[in-house]
């Protein structure tokens, strides 16, 4: 089976392992999205923080958006977080992501999981 932009991916994983390797377990979620800003950058990942995606209702615009942590490589939305587990409201909410973006990939982080990072791979 293919796996997805799997170069891009595997690359945002790395990103993401020393970032739990470094920091472990138990931070707010802020401080993920900072330690991941700074290591995309360290990696020359191509990354947009909060990109605020637009939502449409019948051919109208929302005023509200949507806002995912980080979007890399122009198509991969990685959203991270700092929960027991990765529960169905995650995966609905990344699902949500894809569906108003179109974009097919998406990668849930759990990064207050231990003893290792949890993560998710969902596919549009």
């Amino acid at each position: 089976m293919e796996v997805l932009y799997r170069e891009e991916s595997y690359l945002v994983m790395g990103a993401c392992f020393e970032v739990y390797k470094e920091m472990g377990c138990g931070f707010l979620e802020a401080v993920y999205q900072e330690c991941l800003g700074i290591e995309f950058g360290l990696r020359s990942i191509p990354f947009q923080p909060q990109l605020e995606l637009p939502l449409q209702y019948k051919q109208h615009e929302l005023s509200q958006k949507y806002q995912p942590d980080f979007v890399c490589f122009e198509k991969i939305v990685l959203e991270i977080k700092s929960a027991n587990a990765i529960i169905d409201r995650h995966r609905a909410q990344v699902h949500n992501y894809l569906c108003a973006t179109g974009y097919r990939l998406g990668i849930i982080a759990n990064f207050n999981h231990h003893p290792k990072l949890e993560w998710e791979r969902i596919v549009r």
